[in-house]
């Protein structure tokens, strides 16, 4: 099939699960219609206008997975006079998937790996009491689920020391990512980055926990500082923006099978 491909141009851009600054000025919408079409190999491509639709990268923005194509088709047939990448986060992820992790998968399983040696479930809190139960309570029975499922039994600290996780671990954490193909690695290091735990996004990748509850237990800490202090309304909208990055990822795992 020849490749009719429509180019969005600078109009959506990678994922990058981090703060963000300024929004950028918005590209005008250039298309009427948003659609899906069957490709070789078992590919399906978002369509503008009849043409595929390319990447920043300038790759056919295709996915192995006709849910996941029409649910990206979605995003752009809702964005309105403006497209605002914001409100596309399916499609930034694969974007993100195709046109950086497809080409560096070693380095992205390897940066999984770094996360569980310094995972966010094994620096606990040294008071107040409160605080130390409620991480045990909602991580503890995290940690037993990698050690008897995975095989990385990873060890809890308290403080900001440094925990040396056992390497047998940190082997195991690698095994369980070095079949991923780039879509599932995609989506589950954009939860590790997300969540600041690789064994977090490992618990969503491998269904014992939904998105949701993988975010609760991301936020123990904030969660508790929010409950004695109150919120800050910039810093919630911030968590808002990221959680929809983390409901997006979960999506794409649900979607790609």
């Amino acid at each position: 099939m020849a490749d009719d491909s429509f180019d969005p141009g600078d109009a959506v851009v990678p994922m990058r699960p981090a703060e963000r600054g300024a929004k950028p000025a918005l590209r005008r919408r250039f298309y009427q219609d948003a659609a899906t079409v069957a490709q070789d190999g078992g590919l399906h491509a978002v369509t503008l206008d009849g043409k595929v639709a390319k990447t920043p990268g300038r790759a056919a923005l295709a996915v192995p997975s006709a849910a996941l194509a029409e649910a990206m088709a979605a995003e752009w047939a809702t964005q309105g006079d403006e497209i605002d990448p914001m409100t596309m986060p399916l499609t930034r992820l694969v974007n993100s998937a195709i046109d950086g992790v497809s080409a560096r998968m070693a380095e992205v399983r390897a940066e999984i790996v770094s996360y569980a040696g310094s995972d966010l479930l094994a620096y606990r809190a040294t008071d107040p009491d409160g605080l130390i139960a409620r991480q045990a309570a909602a991580w503890d029975p995290i940690l037993r689920w990698a050690d008897e499922s995975l095989g990385a039994r990873l060890l809890a600290g308290h403080g900001i020391m440094p925990v040396l996780q056992p390497q047998a671990s940190l082997d195991a954490v690698a095994r369980a990512v070095a079949d991923l193909p780039p879509l599932r690695l995609a989506a589950t290091h954009a939860m590790m980055t997300l969540t600041g735990s690789a064994v977090l996004a490992l618990t969503v990748l491998n269904g014992r926990l939904a998105a949701a509850a993988a975010w609760k237990a991301a936020h123990i800490d904030e969660d508790w500082e929010i409950a004695q202090w109150g919120e800050d309304d910039e810093a919630m909208r911030r968590r808002a923006a990221r959680w929809l990055e983390m409901a997006a990822a979960a999506r794409t795992l649900d979607l790609v099978g």
